[in-house]
């Protein structure tokens, strides 16, 4: 069955991430199968784990009110197109994976025109043709049934602990207030990230 959700949200979800493309998709019925499978659930205690920074995180930050800023969106970055999500009230969970056979047929061709893109190779007849498979794409994955475009697995660990108000420290060689946790020792002084990264020759 085609997506759900209504179209004025849909239309608002393509203005908050700027453009309409099949990864925005990908994660507009990543949000959709999350809120089917997870039921009624306080936004404060829903967190995804995206282990991607994909189009499609934009999607699910605006339909499901994860974010960053709150602690309940949390990137780890495998560079695969999967999507957990936690309800910290039950300690229940859900993991999608997207089913790369949703992609089809074209998914060959797609990615030899996108790496031609990639690299200022294409001629105009190409751009044409990129531009048509990926509004087949696009959609595919908005038309397809959610079991097509997903594998589910159950969650058996515990949410991410929520975000905690940590002490900042003085780092000695700029002087800049850093949360303790980011914080590095070097040669017996406390320093943040970048400026550990000048001194430590192996990062």
């Amino acid at each position: 069955m085609s997506c759900c959700i209504e179209q004025s949200i849909i239309d608002q979800t393509i203005a908050f991430h700027g453009h309409s493309c099949p990864g925005l998709a990908i994660g507009i019925r990543a949000a959709e199968m999350a809120m089917a499978k997870m039921g009624k659930i306080n936004q404060n205690a829903l967190v995804c784990v995206t282990e991607t920074d994909m189009c499609g995180v934009d999607a699910i930050q605006f339909l499901t009110g994860c974010t960053v800023g709150k602690g309940n969106l949390i990137l780890r970055d495998y560079g695969k197109m999967a999507f957990s999500f936690y309800n910290r009230e039950n300690n229940t969970g859900i993991r999608l994976v997207f089913n790369q056979q949703t992609r089809g047929a074209i998914n060959q061709e797609l990615i030899g025109l996108m790496d031609r893109g990639n690299r200022g190779l294409l001629a105009a007849e190409e751009q044409e043709r990129l531009t048509q498979l990926r509004q087949e794409m696009l959609t595919s994955v908005m038309t397809l049934p959610l079991e097509e475009i997903f594998t589910t697995q159950p969650l058996t660990d515990r949410p991410p602990r929520g975000a905690r108000v940590l002490e900042s420290l003085e780092c000695a060689d700029c002087g800049e207030r850093t949360m303790e946790s980011r914080t590095r020792r070097f040669a017996g002084k406390t320093l943040c990230i970048p400026c550990y990264q000048k001194v430590e020759q192996k990062m």
